[in-house]
């Protein structure tokens, strides 16, 4: 039996520019931190008393005798990539699906994480994250970027650069003082509105006009961002107004991008004090995210208190085995 853990994560800059189509010609970068929320995914070979050969629980619960009987694309796919067979998995996690925080990647990296876990395979990060992109944006054929999976496998505080090389991953170096009072900073909010991430993309490319230029606009703050966090002296604060500087431009990006009602909670939030903010992910619903100085934070959840607050602490590790029981298991025996 294998258990792994692997966290969600919280895009501040750069969403967008991860897109392949894009940084294969004007490059991207993305700034972006893994937090103390997660998914769970339990996988052991199913015992062979069932009149089914694999058993699966997720939001719904699936039971076939044959892989391409599986109706979730990613865990049929990814059996298929890794010649996986008579599996019990079950998926729990801390955060709903669907809420702009990589949820059905961080999925896949675990998944992966857990299937090599079952063969007796240690793979590096860069490989299930490679993995996880060529699952998801390949054999599944779901629109997106590459960020959420590279950042579910390396966990941690990172810029990663996009090229036509791939990807590299660069942690931010900042002193831990100056990290917990960024943390402290930010308030995180579910507006209780999901939406498949791939949904979003597909509306917003098919129903806006070429959005390079406002792409490499929002590449250009990763840098200025990047400046304010590894740069002692400067001003903390500028975070929360970049990100407001970079909400605004992402808003044009497309119509799916946000709703009145998010319009309206935004507005809120900065009325009440906040510096800036972001929805997180592709748009359209999910998570909140605003700065906001210590002296606002109790005026601004008093702006949100219809929607549920999330307390969060950043992490560093990325997906994890937390457990791992050998079994025997003969292939062979069961697929005759």
């Amino acid at each position: 039996m294998v258990i792994t853990q692997t966290p969600f994560r919280m895009s501040f800059f750069g969403g967008g520019t991860d897109m392949e189509y894009f940084f294969r010609k004007y490059g991207g970068a993305v700034l972006s931190t893994t937090f103390d929320k997660y998914c769970y995914v339990n996988v052991r070979h199913l015992p062979r008393f069932f009149s089914y050969k694999t058993e699966l629980s997720y939001s719904e619960i699936e039971r076939v005798s044959c892989v391409d009987d599986i109706k979730h694309p990613a865990i049929r796919n990814a059996m298929k990539m890794l010649d996986m067979h008579e599996i019990r998995l079950t998926y729990e996690a801390d955060l709903p699906a669907r809420s702009g925080l990589g949820t059905s990647s961080s999925f896949a990296v675990g998944m992966l994480n857990a299937f090599y876990a079952l063969k007796g395979k240690y793979v590096s990060k860069q490989k299930l994250a490679e993995d996880a992109i060529y699952l998801e944006r390949v054999m599944c054929n779901e629109a997106g970027g590459w960020q959420d999976q590279i950042a579910a496998s390396y966990g941690g505080f990172n810029r990663i650069n996009f090229n036509n090389d791939g990807f590299d991953v660069l942690p931010i170096i900042i002193s831990p003082e100056r990290k917990k009072q960024l943390n402290d900073n930010l308030m995180m909010f579910f507006t209780g509105f999901t939406r498949l991430s791939s949904d979003i993309q597909k509306a917003n490319s098919a129903k806006n006009e070429d959005k390079t230029a406002r792409l490499i606009e929002m590449l250009s703050l990763v840098d200025e961002a990047e400046r304010v966090l590894i740069d002692k002296h400067s001003d903390l604060d500028n975070f929360g107004r970049l990100l407001d500087y970079d909400w605004k431009i992402k808003r044009g990006m497309g119509a799916a991008v946000t709703t009145e009602k998010i319009d309206f909670l935004y507005k809120k939030g900065i009325n009440a004090g906040a510096l800036g903010g972001k929805l997180l992910g592709a748009g359209g619903g999910g998570f909140l995210l605003f700065y906001v100085q210590p002296e606002y934070q109790n005026s601004v959840r008093q702006a949100m208190k219809d929607l549920m607050y999330i307390p969060f602490r950043f992490e560093n590790g990325g997906t994890r085995v937390i457990h791992y029981t050998p079994e025997s298991y003969n292939p062979d025996e069961g697929l005759q």
